[in-house]
């Protein structure tokens, strides 16, 4: 099966290619299939933007996999002007940061807020197959409980895409996220639940594409 991926991020198409390890899946880009248009994300929520994206890239392509964050911060209410929200890139309404803006912008909003934070992702993911859409979010209490650490101090090394790896903390081992071998789950609590909701995840991804079985 071929898949578009609904983003020109190289770390998200990563992400869903080891998310679907064993099936018979072939992904391709926006990039690769020439598409520079983009709807206006105008959702709520994660999962809505997901799907906004998902039913206008539905018209290039058959099968269609989208996917819109939004980062929190627990020490900040979720209506506050500084709270990262759906607007990671974008902090504001002002303009789209490239990665090394998006380091500096929130290690200066980290420090204001005393140099380390408790965040936590929202994730919406939807799929585009047939004409119909599916879509996924956890509910923000679950994701809460996995939440990890923001500094104001940012490690030198790099995850392309994902600029905020390198501010990021596991709670566990106080390592970066974009330290070597920081993915690999243990058996605390926390790390359960972000086992159960990768299980999760990829159930829905399972189910919304038809498979039944690897391959």
């Amino acid at each position: 099966m071929k898949i578009l991926i609904g983003t020109t991020n190289p770390s998200k198409v990563k992400r869903f290619a080891e998310f679907l390890r064993g099936y018979d899946v072939e992904f391709c880009t926006l990039h690769e299939l020439g598409i520079t248009d983009e709807p206006e994300e105008a959702g709520n929520t994660p999962e809505e933007n997901a799907v906004i994206k998902a039913r206008f890239y539905g018209k290039f392509f058959d099968t269609v996999i989208c996917n819109d964050s939004g980062l929190y911060f627990e020490e900040l209410p979720l209506d506050d002007s500084k709270q990262p929200g759906l607007k990671i890139r974008t902090p504001g309404g002002g303009k789209r940061l490239n990665d090394e803006e998006m380091i500096t912008y929130y290690s200066e909003l980290i420090h204001s807020l005393g140099d380390k934070v408790s965040a936590f992702y929202l994730d919406g993911i939807a799929v585009y197959r047939k004409g119909k859409i599916y879509s996924y979010m956890e509910n923000s209490e679950a994701v809460k409980a996995s939440a990890f650490y923001m500094i104001s101090q940012p490690s030198e090394k790099r995850h392309e895409g994902w600029p905020l790896d390198s501010l990021s903390l596991n709670r566990n081992t106080m390592t970066y996220f974009v330290d070597k071998g920081n993915n690999i789950y243990d058996k605390t609590e926390e790390n359960i639940m972000l086992g159960e909701y990768r299980t999760r995840l990829i159930a829905f991804l399972k189910k919304s594409l038809g498979f039944q079985k690897n391959l």
